[in-house]
This record gives structure tokens, sequence and C-alpha cells, in this order.
């Protein structure tokens, strides 16, 4: 079947270019997502698959019965853009002025209906379902995977058994095109935001003796003393990361201002560390602020959780890399402090999220990343060799 996956891939190229060129002309941002939803659907009926949608807001859930018996696999794509100007001078730049395709979430949209077209060509042969999972809002916290779980994503509906594993992929600009990067365990790191408000006094420039406490200089102190979150207190075998990106004390060259805002990103890849430095965070704050003269209030917004790839997919999933696009493309992935909500779908049922390599001198997030479309030949011919062998390798088991 490899063989003829990989000339389904060939034959829907064209069509998965122009699409993936049609979502990066036309980018929206998190939870505004309507069109994409539309024209992911209407690709879905094309095809004569059931396409739910409105799941969680935008989102859009297809399946495909199989030919055979077997069990339901999901695979997800997510579908938002980030706000961020685009600077790549692409034919088929955006036109959504300050909105960007810069995460490659066209990519794996595109991918995603690339491979419901390979798949509904070779459905007798499919064993089970297969549930395309079009996801919204995973762009900013606290993001839509979540709740599309909670509208029922990963249950049993109308007759189709809950899925027994799930399968995503994400662009990796410093891996050459149609290389796949896996990594079982703990992969991607939990993200949450930090913020920090300190009350002082304000008041002259010139007299600082005469103000209770300056809010500039305790805020300087906190992010200081902060840095002893990672340093002293984690535990020497998990990884984990705390900036602050934002001190913000509006006062002037003359003028002391009575408050200033700190705000951060606290990321780790272990979920009882997480919630432990969550805890230490805000009685540094606190502390700090209250040793200087000062008072602070702290708000910790929690994002997404740690994820943790399942070691039986995962190792499914290189093998079947390894059959597709060879042992030498087919590499072990390095820990990667981003933030993915896939994590939540992976803390509900095994599965394994992997890397797609698409060759870009320019990282994700940047207004000049421009992935190689050549990619596209790669995910959608592996993806749906993916979901056939795991559908064909559970009937055989039963």
């Amino acid at each position: 079947m490899i063989d003829a996956f990989k000339s389904a891939a060939a034959d829907v190229y064209d069509e998965v270019v122009d699409l993936r060129r049609t979502f990066h002309r036309h980018p929206e941002l998190s939870g505004e997502e309507h069109e994409t939803a539309r024209r992911v659907a209407e690709t879905l009926e094309t095809l004569g698959l059931d396409a739910r949608r409105g799941v969680y807001e935008t989102g859009v859930v297809g399946t495909l019965d199989g030919g055979e018996p077997g069990p339901t696999l999901l695979l997800r794509a997510d579908m938002d853009a980030l706000p961020i100007r685009e600077e790549t001078g692409l034919d088929f730049a955006s036109e959504n002025e300050g909105v960007m395709h810069a995460c490659g979430h066209d990519l794996h949209t595109s991918s995603l209906l690339g491979t419901a077209m390979i798949l509904s060509r070779h459905q007798d042969a499919v064993h089970g379902q297969v549930r395309f999972c079009f996801q919204p809002h995973e762009e900013r916290i606290p993001g839509g995977a979540k709740f599309m779980i909670e509208d029922g994503v990963l249950d049993a509906t109308n007759g189709v058994p809950a899925p027994e594993a799930v399968f995503g992929q994400h662009v990796k600009p410093d891996l050459p095109a149609g290389t796949i990067g896996v990594r079982p365990g703990w992969f991607m790191a939990s993200a949450d935001e930090v913020y920090a408000t300190v009350t002082g006094e304000g008041g002259h420039a010139a007299s600082p003796h005469e103000v209770a406490a300056d809010a500039t200089y305790v805020a300087s102190q906190i992010v200081v003393a902060l840095q002893s979150l990672v340093s002293r207190q984690c535990p020497p075998d998990v990884s984990s990361v705390f900036t602050i990106g934002r001190l913000i004390a509006d006062g002037a060259p003359n003028v002391i201002p009575s408050s200033a805002r700190l705000e951060g990103t606290f990321r780790a890849m272990d979920e009882d560390w997480r919630y432990r430095a969550h805890d230490l965070f805000r009685r540094v704050v606190e502390n700090t602020a209250a040793a200087h003269g000062a008072s602070a209030e702290v708000e910790v917004r929690e994002g997404y959780p740690a994820l943790y790839n399942h070691e039986g997919p995962t190792r499914f999933v290189e093998e079947a890399a390894t059959e597709y696009v060879g042992p030498e493309q087919t590499v072990e992935a390095d820990p990667w402090f981003a933030g993915e909500d896939f994590a939540f779908f992976l803390q509900e049922c095994p599965g394994t999220f992997y890397q797609l390599g698409v060759g870009s001198e320019h990282g994700l997030h940047t207004s000049r990343v421009a992935p190689d479309e050549e990619a596209l030949r790669t995910s959608t011919g592996f993806m749906a060799y993916l979901a056939w062998r795991y559908g064909r390798e559970q009937a055989q088991d039963r």
C-alpha cells in the first residue's frame, strides 16, 4: 500500500497546494476561523464524507467509514493564524493585514484534507473509521482542544465508536522537507502565562528617599529573584524555562510611577513541577514586594499541559515512517519548548504528536517563515498510510 499512497499523494498534490495557498492568503485569528472552516467542511463533503460543523464554534469534524471492520482513529489539524505582518514576498502572501499563517497551520489543514482525499480513494481497504478533526483556537490559551473534547470529539457518535488513538503532526522548519521527527515521552512543554502588578508609591524622581516603595525598583528585584525558580528550585532532571518578557513601569524621566506590571511565560516538561512552580512564583513575588514595602497582585493563567507522547503509538509512528520515508529521513526529535494544546488529546487518549520537516530558512512565528511545499507530498501520503496501517494492525489483533 505504500506505493499506492505515494501515487495518490502525487495525484492530489496540486490540489493540496492550492488549498494551502488559499488558506495562507486568507488567514484567520484564533476563534475567527469561519471561512477556513467553511472551506474545510465543503472539501470534506465533496469527498462524500460526513462533516459536522460548529464543534466548539468553528471546529469541523469529518468521518470516513472504512470498508473493513476495525477501530476508530482520530487525526487532528489546527486552523488558526497569528497576529503577524507577513514579509515573505510570496505571490500568495496574506491579504489580511497583520495576520499570517506563521506557524504552519495552513499546511496542517491542507495536509489533513489531502489525507482525507487519499483515504477516500482507498476507502474499501481502510479498517474501521477515521475521524478528521479540524481544530480552531490553538494559538491562544485556553485553546480549542479541550473544548472540542468537551463537545464530544473523543466520544462515540452516531454509532461510530470512540477513537482508540489520536495522531497529529506539526511542521518543523529546521528539518529537511519530508523528514519525520518522533520522540516518545515528554516532548513539548506546558505553557502558562504569569502576571504580577506591583503597587508602591509614586513621587518625584529627584526624591526617591521620600517614596515609601519605588514600584520600578521593586519590580526589578522581583525579576532577579524569579530566576531562582529554575536555577535553585527546579529538580535537575526536569527541563523548565521561566522568562519575564514584559515590564511596564509607566512613569517618566522625572516621575517614579506608583505601580509596575510584569508579564511572562513559564514552561515545564513535568506536570508536578509545573504546579509547584506556580505556588513558588506567587510566594517569591509577594514576599519580595513585601520586603521592600510594596504589595503585589499575582495571576497565573494556566495554558496547555506538557505534551506526553505515549510509547506504543510513538514507536508505531516511527516504524511506519521508517517504512514510508526511509530510515535516513526518520529522526529522533529534540525536546521542544513550544506549547501545544494537542496535549489535551493525549491526556485523554493514547497517541503521539510528530514533526514534519519543511526546510525553511526562517523559523516559526516569524514574518518570513516560508515552508517548502514539497513536504505536502510526504505529509498527506504518510498520514494516510499511518491511518491505514493502524486500522489493519488493530483489526488483526482482535
